[in-house]
């Protein structure tokens, strides 16, 4: 049976337009990206199937071209407007953290961070530039590193500091294993830059590893 013959209230799009998204499940929610299904499938019927041969819904969003087109009902076509999905995603982001103050709306800049570095397939040091009020200004990925270690230079980390001007900034990295348990090096290199910027009068306000779950903050945990 077809979507359009289903009861009106039980179509994901009209769920979605009377309840909101929120209320709708993965597979719906895949459904409307994916509009029509297959010979034999509706469009929910062929996400549902879609989900359970990825394995999740962050699996299919994570996909690289070639495993996602192997997929029924996929292509480069649905992969491009998947990808330019989750970038307007991650920039309405971007711009919502870039209105407030860090320091005022903490769980949204973990949110954000989340959004940039959970896709990683290795490690990545990042950090977000933040003005005298707390405001950013940018985020930059500065250090690429194997699967479980990035190599962080101070210097670096300094020199794009006064190159922004910043006030203050914070710090961000990814464990690709998804635990987010900082490491003794993690809570090492954060002593080290903490102190090479505080030379500079840069205030290290932070540190959050993303992995699976909520980020976790190294000042929350008392760790610095």
């Amino acid at each position: 049976m077809s979507i359009r013959d289903w009861p009106a209230a039980e179509r994901p799009r009209e769920r979605l337009l009377s309840m909101g998204a929120q209320s709708l499940s993965d597979a719906e929610l895949l459904a409307i990206f994916l509009r029509t299904g297959v010979s034999g499938k509706s469009a929910v019927d062929l996400a549902r199937h879609l989900l359970s041969e990825f394995g999740s819904l962050r699996a299919l969003l994570e996909a690289d071209l070639d495993a996602f087109s192997s997929h029924l009902g996929l292509g480069p076509a649905k992969f491009s407007q998947l990808q330019a999905v989750l970038e307007m995603a991650r920039r309405h982001l971007a711009e919502s953290v870039r209105h407030a103050s860090a320091l005022e709306n903490p769980q949204q800049v973990r949110t954000y961070l989340k959004s940039q570095l959970r896709h990683e397939p290795h490690e990545v040091f990042a950090c977000l530039f933040l003005d005298s009020k707390h405001r950013v200004q940018a985020f930059e990925v500065l250090f690429h590193g194997t699967i479980n270690t990035a190599y962080v230079h101070p210097r670096q980390v300094v020199k794009r500091a006064l190159a922004h001007n910043s006030a203050s900034l914070i710090l961000c990295h990814n464990h690709p294993s998804g635990v987010s348990e900082p490491s003794r090096a993690d809570i090492e290199l954060t002593k080290r830059l903490m102190e090479s910027l505080a030379l500079v009068d840069v205030v290290v306000l932070d540190h959050v590893i993303v992995g699976e779950g909520e980020p976790l903050s190294l000042v929350e945990r008392g760790l610095m």
